[in-house]
């Protein structure tokens, strides 16, 4: 082997540079992430998120140890009990909003309730964000037992664990805009699929809120769904991206996911949902998305179950939306 000489020294001396280079920024794209680009998404931990995913996987832990939660049932009351207690203590102006429904099996009366959770009241212009908290009365896809148990880990738990936490974060949000948070009753209420309705709760709220029966105006609405499944695939729904009120909406909070460089919000469409967005939209003219993972396997089956939630989704989705607050409530 020949000594290299001066002019092979430099050379070798600019790829390596190069090298060295082109490795510093490979870094910090991992670190950062690129707008629109999953590929150079970091790969978070729950102690780097500034939202305490632990604790609202604690909360769902106990909304589930609460048993199943279809609406007037004794889990449902106890569930009630327990966040009326919690926001109440966190600052907040909590409210029931009550109404009544035949039962569709034997024409019972059955009583719900929505609870409406206000943070900073005087201001009238505000953002709704909201999440079912009642669980549908059998878990009807569940292939061996369709009349068993659902305890609604992600499909139910997941979206009120998540603003258990975020009410932490009420209080100090500065800007114009108000919040209120609210849990829909009713939203799977439903025995028979070719027969029953959908959306009770949020269906008597929109109809309130366009009779002018409510002392706020909406800027916009958030729905937060099936959120806490371990492996988190949040695409754009369809309906929300497809309207031409909600599509900014949309673009704006899978924006925010990309600037904090997290892989799980996947800007583009898939599933077409309905859910609680639609008859807020349509009925209370309250420009509403969906924010679902409609891809989780354990949907309306017995396995729907804490075990198969994350910790870490409850942080990301958390995160992005307490970033998405606090730019928007200016």
């Amino acid at each position: 082997m020949s000594k290299p000489n001066g002019q092979t020294i430099f050379l070798w001396a600019c790829i390596l540079g190069g090298a060295a280079l082109l490795g510093g920024l490979v870094l910090m794209y991992e670190n950062q992430g690129v707008a629109g680009n999953p590929s150079t998404a970091r790969r978070w931990t729950l102690e780097q998120i500034p939202f305490d995913g632990a604790r609202a996987y604690e909360y769902l832990r106990q909304i589930c140890d609460l048993g199943p939660r279809p609406s007037a049932s004794p889990g449902m009351l106890a569930q009630q009990e327990m966040l009326v207690e919690h926001f109440q203590k966190l600052g907040g102006k909590v409210n029931l909003q009550q109404f009544r429904i035949r039962h569709p099996r034997d024409g019972s009366e059955v009583r719900m309730a929505n609870l409406m959770v206000r943070w900073h009241p005087e201001r009238k212009e505000r953002i709704l964000l909201c999440a079912h908290y009642d669980t549908r009365p059998f878990p009807d896809r569940d292939p061996i037992n369709p009349r068993g148990t659902f305890l609604g880990a992600n499909d139910g738990a997941s979206g009120v664990a998540l603003l258990m936490e975020l009410a932490r974060q009420m209080p100090q949000l500065r800007g114009k805009l108000g919040v209120d948070f609210v849990l829909f009753d009713g939203e799977e209420f439903v025995f028979n699929d070719d027969t029953d309705i959908y959306f009770l709760g949020s269906e008597y709220f929109a109809r309130e809120y366009a009779a002018g029966r409510l002392d706020s105006r909406y800027r916009f609405g958030i729905v937060l769904d099936m959120i806490a499944d371990a492996d988190l695939q949040l695409f754009e729904e369809r309906n929300s991206v497809a309207w031409r009120e909600t599509r900014p909406l949309v673009k704006d909070i899978w924006s925010v996911a990309a600037r904090l460089a997290l892989r799980e919000f996947i800007p583009q469409p898939k599933h077409e949902v309905r859910d609680d967005h639609l008859p807020l939209r349509n009925t209370g003219k309250i420009p509403t998305i969906a924010i679902i993972d409609f891809d989780y396997p354990f949907w309306h089956t017995e396995a729907d179950t804490a075990d198969k939630c994350s910790a870490l989704s409850l942080a990301k989705v958390g995160w992005v939306m307490h970033e998405w607050l606090k730019k928007s409530v200016k």
